[in-house]
């Protein structure tokens, strides 16, 4: 493993702090993104049963109750309100994001690097690389190519699960705001 990363010359510095950003943003992400936090199931009981609630502004949801509580809000202040929380939900998803494109493309520079010292190496008399520069030429650009896309691609996984889970409860909160005025509009 540690062949692994002093193969990858100075790429590794970058490729390191992408994967620790990433690792971060993930595990952050996860803990923020739980259903207590965002959409707590006994607020959704009360107000999908028509009950009268308490707001708890702990949560995404509670807080968009208690605006439209507080505020005497209409449906449509509700909603904009709803969709301020939802973008609060999508925190540190764009670094995310951007992590995925430039980890592979920190890879690229490094194997674009070391096939650079292969061919800069090559011996005019014999016309071939010296075997030192060659092996060292090769591992920078195999390693940085391989930490790269081992950076990326768990962060898409990763991604792709935290904007689904987001897309979800924006779809709950949202259903439940027009579930709550509707409600209220009943005879």
């Amino acid at each position: 493993m540690w062949e692994l990363i002093e193969g990858a010359g100075v790429f590794v510095y970058p490729l390191g702090l992408c994967s620790v950003v990433a690792t971060f943003i993930v595990i952050e992400r996860l803990y923020a993104l739980g259903s207590r936090r965002v959409c707590p199931p006994d607020l959704v009981d009360k107000l999908s049963g028509g009950q009268p609630v308490e707001p708890d502004p702990g949560s995404s949801l509670g807080r968009v109750v208690d605006f439209a509580w507080r505020n005497g809000a209409d449906k449509s202040a509700t909603k904009a309100v709803a969709r301020v929380e939802v973008n609060r939900l999508e925190r540190g998803l764009v670094l995310l994001e951007m992590i995925i494109g430039a980890a592979p493309l920190l890879g690229l520079l490094g194997t674009v690097t070391g096939l650079i010292q292969v061919f800069a190496n090559i011996s005019a008399e014999t016309g071939m690389p010296e075997p030192q520069a060659f092996v060292e030429g090769v591992a920078l650009a195999l390693t940085t190519t391989v930490i790269g896309l081992g950076i990326a691609i768990p962060s898409l996984i990763a991604n792709g699960y935290l904007q689904r889970r987001v897309e979800t409860y924006a779809v709950r909160i949202e259903s439940l705001i027009d579930l709550m005025y509707d409600t209220d509009e009943e005879p």
